[in-house]
């Protein structure tokens, strides 16, 4: 199973729409992908479903068919896990993010302390997104599953990042998101080292996901420059960028005259696209799907065509990263 997060700790980077688009583009080049939706306010979902679909996971009662129906059990202390409901758009498979996950951050802090004793079900408990998330992989037959979560360090996030095999960060070029990247450094480094120590006392017959989390790289998200933001400032938090990735995420010395065009960490840097996103919210489709009947017309004809091309850059790149072979 190969997954990846897209995480930073600080919100408003962009990482929902980074892992809607990526979906969409790795399932066009002809790979089977799983989109989960780890998020508890369930952007992720909001954007691949409309209002009308959103009410029918979301009733009143609990639901059975987001992410958190089959684990939902095993959080509260009834029972085990249970099969996901993964949801198709065209090619893609959603598992569909609930609202109600936040609800269990309590449980999952109180299980972490709980496996240093040896003991099952917290384990279990820990180890649920991994679960569900391997269960889906195998229903789909997805080659990748890309996670999206929340901006934050709590536990929902950490049993979320134990899940993955990498992480990607997205970042704006601005303060908050170096920020967020200084502060998620050291929080990956101890959630690995409190893992890997806490799978020495498992139980044996529990199959524990790794927890590597291990740094694939990061994605700059081009933010429009407004009038009372000028260029310069733009690009100073830029150039701070791969030298703080280094220090905070790899706990490495920064090299000398890094800019992010050369930084072989740098993954992609991805424009604005003008108005785009909104056309693309409301068409409920990819920036890269926009067609005239759409609103595409004039100018942003060419800002279609060149966010495709970024966005197919990025994902060769990632699919490359992984493994996964090109399909025929």
């Amino acid at each position: 199973m190969k997954t990846i997060a897209f995480f930073n700790s600080k919100g408003g980077v962009g990482g929902t729409a980074l892992v809607y688009h990526l979906a969409w583009m790795l399932s066009d080049m002809g790979f089977s992908i799983l989109a989960v939706d780890l998020d508890p306010q369930a952007n992720l979902s909001a954007m691949f479903l409309d209002e009308d679909r959103l009410e029918e996971f979301w009733p009143v009662a609990a639901s059975e068919e987001t992410l958190l129906g089959p684990v939902r059990p095993l959080f509260e202390g009834k029972g085990g896990i249970g099969e996901p409901y993964v949801e198709r758009i065209d090619d893609v498979g959603l598992l569909v993010g609930d609202l109600a996950l936040s609800g269990f951050e309590d449980e999952l802090s109180r299980q972490w302390p709980r496996c240093l004793d040896g003991d099952e079900r917290a384990f279990r408990v820990i180890g649920a997104f991994h679960e569900i998330v391997r269960k889906a992989v195998v229903a789909r037959e997805a080659e990748l599953a890309l996670i999206d979560v929340g901006p934050n360090l709590g536990a929902v996030n950490r049993a979320a990042l134990i899940a993955s095999q990498r992480v990607v960060v997205p970042l704006g070029p601005d303060p908050f998101s170096l920020k967020g990247l200084r502060d998620l450094g050291p929080a990956l480094r101890g959630w690995r080292r409190g893992w890997a120590e806490r799978l020495d006392r498992r139980p044996e017959d529990f199959d524990p996901p790794a927890g590597e989390m291990e740094p694939m790289g990061y994605v700059v998200v081009r933010h429009p420059i407004r009038l009372d933001r000028p260029v310069k400032a733009f690009e100073k938090w830029m150039s701070r960028i791969p030298g703080t990735y280094r220090e905070a995420l790899l706990g490495t010395e920064p090299e000398p005259n890094m800019s992010v065009g050369s930084d072989p960490h740098c993954l992609a840097t991805l424009g604005s696209y003008g108005s785009l996103m909104l056309m693309a919210r409301e068409a409920r489709k990819p920036m890269f799907h926009l067609k005239p009947a759409d609103g595409a017309i004039g100018s942003h004809v060419n800002a279609v065509s060149r966010c495709y091309w970024d966005f197919k850059r990025l994902a060769e790149k990632i699919a490359k990263s992984c493994g996964l072979a090109m399909p025929e």
